[in-house]
């Protein structure tokens, strides 16, 4: 069974849905089966990030049992899947949040990472949301109130028995009046998972519809969210990967002596 994680901020605008799709992708990319859930029902994002704002079937549907949780997933041209909310005020009226867990209990069946997108704030939609996640990842930007808010969402995850596994600073620029990494680190008490920098690369991605490591992977927010990504999964997956790495080094050097060789007896030029 896979496991779930919510990506969640006490405070809106800060680069929730931004990370949480650049994750996705980034663990897709890593040769994950991901799938992107658009947890906030009432403020949905995710299909407008991607360009697929309305969908036939969506998360509410499953929901309110119109339809089955396979049918409400679909495949991005990254290769992450997604299972969008519904942009209809309508659809909101008899949504029961208290669904979402038992839905992302069998999303975890069918998929390796499972990633939350949720609503900002400690209402019942941030808390169903981490209710159904096995862990959570906050998101703040580097100023006092998002900081603030982003302690008061670690503290209501604690409160649910929940494991905070660490937090992502993200449009930082290293500005004076921005609070410093060590400052927010002592504050939250919990490790920085990375730290995305204030990067026009991401709303040129959001205007074109993808995740800004698929549409500038050299950027420096792209490369931020990849290393986020890696360390997500955690020490064994880096020791394995470069395990794979070295191996393939070493077989491209033998390559280059075998060839080599074979010039140096005349049987290549």
């Amino acid at each position: 069974m896979g496991k779930a994680y919510v990506i969640i901020s006490g405070k809106g605008g800060v680069g929730k849905t931004t990370s949480t799709i650049n994750i996705g992708i980034a663990l897709t990319e890593l040769a994950k089966e991901v799938i992107i859930v658009d947890a906030n029902l009432t403020t949905p994002n995710v299909g407008l990030h991607l360009g697929s704002p309305i969908v036939p079937i969506t998360l509410n549907h499953v929901i309110n049992n119109k339809a089955k949780v396979e049918e409400a997933i679909y495949e991005h041209d990254s290769g992450a899947k997604i299972m969008p909310a519904s942009l209809s005020i309508g659809e909101l009226k008899s949504i029961n949040h208290e669904k979402l867990p038992e839905i992302i209990k069998k999303l975890k069946k069918i998929s390796d990472i499972t990633l939350l997108d949720s609503s900002a704030g400690l209402g019942q939609e941030a808390k169903s949301a981490i209710k159904a996640a096995d862990e959570v990842i906050i998101v703040t930007n580097p100023e006092i109130s998002a900081v603030t808010d982003a302690l008061k969402t670690i503290k209501l995850a604690e409160e649910m028995k929940k494991d905070v596994i660490g937090v992502i600073i993200t449009r930082h620029e290293g500005k004076k009046w921005e609070m410093d990494i060590p400052t927010v680190k002592d504050m939250l008490e919990v490790p920085i998972l990375g730290i995305v920098p204030e990067d026009d690369s991401v709303k040129e991605s959001q205007k074109m519809k993808n995740a800004v490591i698929k549409t500038h992977p050299k950027s420096r927010a792209a490369r931020s969210y990849i290393k986020i990504a890696k360390k997500i999964l955690g020490p064994e997956f880096l020791k394995e990967q470069k395990k794979k790495d070295d191996e393939k080094k070493s077989a491209k050097e033998k390559l280059g002596f075998f060839r080599r060789l074979l010039i140096n007896l005349g049987f290549k030029k």
